[in-house]
């Protein structure tokens, strides 16, 4: 009995050391959609705790995960239209953040609008996901986002580390074009959608910038309060790398993701600097992101 007793408490340690990949937090909005149409959707409930069950409860890797290293995203969906019973059409946003070391400070890492959000959903009709193969546009969507979280997160720790996770994601992507959602998933769309997005993620031209991530968040954010100036360096050394970039591929989705995560971040970064750093800093962020201009013209004060 002892031995039982013994090994029985070994497993439990065991298993609580080990987690799941993602910690990510849902929600699912339905204010407008019940307004619309007088209905109540009291199966929402269920919606988001089968989307919660499969990004959290599902093992997407072989790598093994304490509670502590898990990757914390949340993916807010906003419905606003069901065409018929359990087809729902909306937008959802896909948030990846990552502890800073040494610090009780999360940064935003990538920061995605998904426009099309579209898929159906009965809870009377359970579905399920299968690695190559395509079998729901919701499952799909998760999955392909389960993968993007790992492809960006593993970037930020190691050069490139996300390489495989990217493949997974483009897996998904090529599985889901045999779907009715094509549009949504194939170069003929949108040029914001998840073909772009997982395109870009893959295209040579980002290396530089995707190693820039390592270098920015790896030996830079989680240095920050040893090396200021050094960080500030490597801020600016990155944003003329992406304005390379984008002299090559111009309005890309990767890259207005990136500063939809990071603009607020890069003033607090670039403010403490000299007035050179400062005025620099506003010059490429000025041109890479016009639309927060006014925002960064606080780095000019």
């Amino acid at each position: 009995m002892k031995y039982i007793l013994t090994f029985g408490m070994l497993c439990c340690l065991l298993f609580s050391a080990q987690a799941q990949e993602l910690n990510c937090r849902i929600t699912v909005n339905a204010d407008q959609l019940a307004a619309q149409q007088k209905t109540d959707f009291a199966y929402f409930d269920q919606l988001k705790a089968f989307i919660t069950d499969m990004m959290n409860n599902r093992r997407w890797t072989n790598d093994q995960f304490t509670t502590t290293e898990r990757i914390n995203c949340s993916l807010n969906i906003n419905l606003l239209k069901s065409t018929s019973q359990g087809v729902f059409e909306g937008t959802a946003q896909f948030v990846i953040t990552r502890p800073v070391y040494g610090t009780n400070y999360e940064t935003t890492v990538f920061s995605y609008v998904d426009r099309n959000f579209s898929f159906a959903y009965l809870p009377t009709q359970p579905v399920y996901y299968r690695d190559n193969l395509y079998t729901d546009e919701l499952t799909s969507i998760l999955a392909f986002y389960a993968y993007v979280a790992l492809a960006v997160d593993y970037d930020t720790f190691s050069k490139l580390g996300g390489n495989p996770h990217i493949q997974k994601a483009y897996s998904v992507m090529n599985y889901a074009q045999q779907g009715p959602a094509r549009s949504y998933w194939g170069p003929e769309g949108d040029k914001r959608n998840r073909y772009y997005l997982i395109e870009n993620l893959q295209n040579q031209q980002f290396l530089a910038f995707r190693e820039g991530l390592y270098t920015y968040h790896r030996l830079g954010l989680d240095l920050f309060s040893s090396n200021p100036i050094e960080v500030r360096k490597q801020t600016l050394d990155l944003l003329t790398n992406i304005r390379k970039l984008m002299l090559q591929i111009p309005n890309s989705v990767l890259i207005n993701s990136f500063f939809d995560a990071k603009g607020d971040e890069i003033i607090n970064i670039m403010y403490e600097g000299t007035p050179n750093e400062r005025k620099k800093a506003f010059d490429l962020l000025a041109q890479l992101d016009p639309g927060k201009t006014e925002a960064y013209r606080r780095l000019l004060n």
